[in-house]
């Protein structure tokens, strides 16, 4: 590197041709991947400016050493490049067919690596505190199966923790080794767009977190061998190349989809290399709060339903609608009964408001009332519970109503359905615990109701519901 942090072609050049010397003798396609992504992992820390660079410069500098080592690293450049890097896998697989033109024999996964790359099984896993979960996807070239596993941690702003690539066939007994380690409490098949936007967004965070050095990477990732495990210290390439390879996986899938009530976890950098990241829209000013000349504040009717439970979950309350935002989540909470043990935000077309905190973009829920961001009938708003499990509740201003002088506020209404146990890894955590809970034969039978605290089954009925228990708890709360 040059002492302005400039990528230097001539000292890359050198690095990256000693350090794939023996890439073309190598049999799996996958080793001459992690050299391409080696380089593009590399690049893409210093910017889309030095993509030109790179055609101009390096490339031209590799085709004009025609060997068998030169025409492998093309290859495998080629082979990882997408996206923005389009003109990068263009320009070097020209000049490998150039230098393949001269007489120099292709590689033995050459012929691999150009068939299509094609998308299998897609699953997240959670465990049940809600602080880590597992995005796996499988995927198919030539006949060879493999899959990529990304560790999330949501106690460091969803962030990527590891990356694993492992042969597909080893899949399900990896995935049967962390249930029974305990560590899952539910597996959920995810859409394919929606998929690709977990680990684009889980990547990006990682990016920001890490600032990634450069030259760390081109001196631990070159080495073909660090793609086996060493016995003593069980290297393997490092994050960053893992992280490049997982993207090339990604364009196999359909453009990412923001999946409905997920939250993104990183803003938009120089880390975040040849990501496309999403912009939040810019919130519309918060009206002003009701005055005590205005008179008492109506009475609104709402219905707060939870999002993706099939049968539905909701429930009706009546609330002031002056009622704070601090008051209505303590309200929620009791109404669904929740354990209050978790982050929450309200999501409003004013802003995100919650217990305030400046990293999350929360501002302080206590001083805003639910009539400034629903201000009228027909209104609607979010509520979000638990990070980790992502329990998101649709808030509908059904109707604003009188105050009746006999009642107190809030009451219950109305509503359908036992709410899910906190900890139990979100809507779909909560089908599969149903499930087992309902078949006495079923292996973790008895192990969910030890974590339940329950003697038997009986005690939870996923059917009921009875509005007189929670108004029961909001007169014990008063």
């Amino acid at each position: 590197m040059t002492p302005d942090n400039e990528l230097d072609p001539g000292q890359m050049l050198a690095d990256v041709l000693d350090g794939v010397a023996a890439l073309a003798e190598r049999e799996d396609a996958l080793d001459a991947e992690l050299a391409g992504a080696t380089v593009l992992a590399t690049v893409s820390t210093f910017g889309e400016d030095v993509v030109p660079l790179l055609v101009k410069e390096l490339i031209p500098q590799v085709e004009s050493r025609p060997n068998r080592g030169a025409l492998a690293l093309l290859l495998s450049i080629g082979s990882v490049a997408s996206g923005t890097q389009d003109q990068i896998a263009s320009a070097a697989a020209a000049a490998a067919e150039r230098v393949a033109a001269a007489g120099v024999p292709k590689p033995r996964w050459a012929a691999e690596l150009s068939e299509p790359l094609r998308a299998g099984d897609r699953v997240r896993l959670k465990d049940r505190a809600g602080t880590l979960s597992v995005l796996v996807a499988s995927f198919e070239r030539a006949g060879r199966r493999h899959a990529f596993l990304v560790t999330v941690d949501h106690q460091d702003c969803g962030a990527a923790s590891d990356i694993f690539f492992v042969d597909a066939d080893d899949l399900p007994e990896m995935l049967d080794e962390l249930r029974a380690d305990g560590m899952v409490a539910g597996t959920q098949a995810v859409d394919p767009a929606e998929f690709r936007w977990y680990v684009e967004d889980a990547l990006g965070a990682r990016a920001v977190h890490d600032g990634e050095d450069p030259d760390t990477i081109l001196v631990e990732g070159l080495d073909p061998d660090l793609s086996e495990e060493d016995d003593e210290d069980e290297a393997g390439p490092p994050y960053q190349i893992l992280a490049a390879l997982v993207r090339t996986r990604l364009t196999a899938l359909p453009p990412a989809r923001k999946p409905a009530g997920a939250r993104e976890h990183h803003e938009a950098g120089p880390a975040d290399g040849f990501l496309s990241l999403l912009q939040r829209p810019a919130r519309a000013k918060l009206p002003t709060k009701r005055k005590k000349s205005d008179g008492p504040a109506p009475i609104y009717q709402i219905k707060i339903g939870l999002q993706g439970a099939k049968p539905p979950i909701w429930r009706r309350l009546l609330v002031p609608a002056d009622v704070s935002l601090a008051s209505l989540h303590h309200a929620i909470q009791l109404s669904f009964g929740w354990e209050d043990s978790h982050l929450h935000v309200f999501d409003t077309p004013y802003g995100d408001f919650g217990i305030a905190n400046r990293e999350l973009g929360h501002r302080a829920e206590k001083p805003v009332t639910l009539e400034q961001v629903a201000p009228q009938a027909k209104d609607k708003i979010r509520y979000v519970y638990d990070f980790g499990d992502d329990w998101v509740h649709d808030i509908l201003v059904e109707k604003v109503l009188d105050r009746d002088p006999t009642l107190t506020y809030p009451r219950c209404v109305g509503g359908r359905r036992a709410a899910p146990p906190d900890d139990c890894g979100g809507i779909w955590g909560y089908e599969e615990l149903v499930e087992i809970l309902g078949d006495p034969s079923h292996p973790d039978h008895e192990e969910r109701l030890e974590w339940l605290g329950w003697d038997d089954a009986a005690h939870f009925d996923p059917a009921a519901f009875d509005p007189d228990e929670v108004n029961q708890a909001f007169t014990k709360a008063r």
